[in-house]
């Protein structure tokens, strides 16, 4: 990546890590000659803060506030507030705090300049010695393609250009990718996922990307790719409109994660599954009180037309299921009430599966990836009842909306399967260290640990 050098081929700055608790020792040991300043600068080392010491020729050192329990989020601020130039990590470190100060410099830098070119200069940064250069680009190139994904407006960012993506990666790590478009998809048993994409003229899409080893465990991911959702039929109102091009936000999550995956060679049959589809309104558009029948024979009343991205999720499971793969993750920009839940930050996650849930969320937490379990709580399944059909889309009742979104998806996902749903924001609403306002991944790294720590 561009942001890193090899070796010191010019003047570097020496970037000192220090956290509030360790800034008194240090200056003990300096204090003759940076004291005063530090004091005069009320510097503290805050996570993320930066304060550059002047020396005999200009700037030689800086500074830096490095939060021990979340560094690739004090790195990100941290790069962010450097003025461009070449940089040095003048400290020891083991190599998971090397990984994790690499790729938070680099996630710092992010910038989605498709259509606005920024003029803003690089920070280099020389390798420390102690990163895994290789994990460290495959997960940067991962996040940043999920955010430039999510970012890419709806113009420029439809079915057909989810499936090109899914092309484009095969043919980097030497996958196959299998597309079932418009009425094929009916030909094909995708009966769900073309009733909710018929009425866009944007031919809906049923994407299928595999790699590895035949005889590797099968490892399946399963994407929403609704790449913009006017609500159908049962329309949103134009706020709600806003920032539906991040719809298909669960697309963009596997498909970074299927670039950390293959970039890192892990041993697994990697599937992954995107339903990729446009809500929109015409006159073959599907409709509240339709009953529709899902891949696995199971028929669903359409209670609400904007309840949309879990039928096309659906009939996706039910094809992942037919597989049989050891473990199912489904990531979707699914529902408001996970966010009223958890608030944008923090993704839902649901799973049938105890050991899979605390295994993940483990590596949640040391992974600085943030995710909480919800309850597939068995009693609110009534809520889904219908008169007609074998279940209703979405409850009638304002309460417990993504408990019983993921109960939904869980009557297509086969039996004995490992299965985990993420219900995620897939943007952030303002800008914060190494995260930038806009499209994120969320999920992915946590994710991804687990996968390696259990087949890797």
């Amino acid at each position: 990546m561009q942001c890193f050098v090899d070796r010191a081929t010019k003047k570097t700055v020496a970037l000192i890590p220090l956290c509030e608790k360790s800034l008194p020792d240090w200056l003990n040991r300096h204090g003759e000659q940076y004291k005063a300043w530090v004091e005069a600068s009320h510097y503290e080392a805050k996570a993320g803060s930066v304060l550059l010491l002047p020396g005999e020729n200009g700037v030689d050192t800086a500074l830096v506030g490095v939060d021990d329990a979340e560094p690739i989020w004090s790195w990100g601020g941290v790069v962010a507030k450097l003025p461009a130039g070449r940089y040095r990590i003048d400290a020891d470190k083991d190599g998971t705090a090397a990984n994790a100060a690499t790729l938070g410099w680099a996630l710092g830098q992010y910038r989605f300049d498709r259509y606005r070119k920024s003029e803003e200069g690089l920070r280099e940064l020389i390798w420390p010695v102690e990163a895994d250069r290789e994990f460290v680009k495959a997960q940067a190139s991962a996040i940043y393609l999920t955010r430039d994904l999510v970012n890419t407006p709806s113009s420029d960012m439809g079915p057909r250009e989810l499936a090109d993506t899914a092309k484009e990666l095969a043919k980097e790590f030497g996958g196959e990718v299998s597309v079932v478009k418009g009425k094929d998809l009916l030909k094909e048993n995708f009966p769900m996922i073309h009733a909710v994409g018929r009425a866009s003229s944007r031919d809906p899409r049923l994407i299928d990307l595999t790699w590895g080893e035949p005889t590797a465990p099968k490892v399946t991911l399963v994407g929403k790719g609704v790449c913009f959702d006017s609500g159908g039929l049962d329309l949103k109102p134009a706020s709600g409109m806003l920032m539906m091009k991040k719809d298909m936000g669960g697309s963009a999550q596997v498909l970074g994660l299927a670039r950390m995956i293959m970039a890192t060679g892990l041993d697994v049959r990697l599937r992954v599954l995107i339903s990729a589809v446009e809500n929109a309104v015409s006159g073959n558009a599907y409709r509240p009180m339709d009953i529709l029948t899902a891949r696995n024979g199971k028929t669903v009343e359409i209670y609400n037309t904007d309840a949309e991205g879990r039928l096309v999720l659906a009939d996706a499971l039910v094809l992942a299921s037919e597989d049989k793969p050891e473990v199912i993750f489904d990531f979707a920009t699914l529902t408001g009430a996970a966010r009223v839940a958890l608030g944008t930050e923090m993704p839902a996650l649901f799973t049938n599966s105890d050991q899979l849930a605390g295994e993940v969320l483990q590596f949640s937490t040391s992974d600085s990836d943030p995710l909480w379990r919800m309850p597939l709580f068995a009693s609110y399944r009534k809520l889904l009842d219908s008169k007609t059909a074998d279940i209703s889309n979405c409850s009638s009742g304002p309460y417990g909306g993504s408990i019983t979104a993921a109960l939904f998806l869980q009557e297509f996902v086969g039996e004995d399967i490992d299965w985990a749903h993420i219900d995620l924001m897939s943007w952030n609403l303002s800008a914060r260290d190494g995260r930038p306002e806009g499209g994120e991944a969320q999920g992915i790294r946590a994710v991804y640990s687990y996968i390696a720590n259990r087949f890797g």
